[in-house]
């Protein structure tokens, strides 16, 4: 029995990266569907972008592998968020100026690991004893 990976990355979130890891860390080392329904029920708008990213590393882990892997024994191996591109924008403030501040995007990698289906032998037919005329 072999343990299996599979990964999504997804890019470009506009959520600052603090806000969207108190979500990931909700569902961190947990099977993916006890993360899918913590997610449903968690009121952060971050819960979305996780979960979507989540159903993708699962998706691609029973997709992609070439064995059969057993949907109930998949877990969140690894979910990390990091910072992605930040946009300067400028507001216009008294006077002509304008201050400057910065939109914070975010990044999130997951990787889920399955356990392979284990196959069972197939049971052996008895032989037929052969009738002599």
């Amino acid at each position: 029995m072999a343990t299996l990976f599979a990964h999504a990355y997804e890019k470009g979130i506009d959520i600052q990266p603090r806000k969207t890891n108190i979500v990931a860390s909700l569902v961190r080392d947990r099977y993916v569907s006890d993360a899918i329904v913590i997610l449903e029920n968690t009121p952060r708008k971050a819960a979305t972008a996780v979960k979507k990213a989540i159903e993708s590393a699962n998706a691609n882990l029973l997709n992609n592998s070439k064995a059969s892997i057993d949907p109930k024994s998949i877990r969140i191996s690894r979910i990390v968020v990091t910072s992605g591109a930040r946009m300067r924008r400028y507001m216009p403030a008294s006077r002509g100026r304008a201050l400057p501040f910065e939109k914070i995007s975010s990044n999130i990698f997951v990787e889920v690991a399955g356990e392979e289906k284990v196959k069972k032998p197939e049971a052996k037919k008895p032989e037929a004893k052969k009738e002599k005329k």
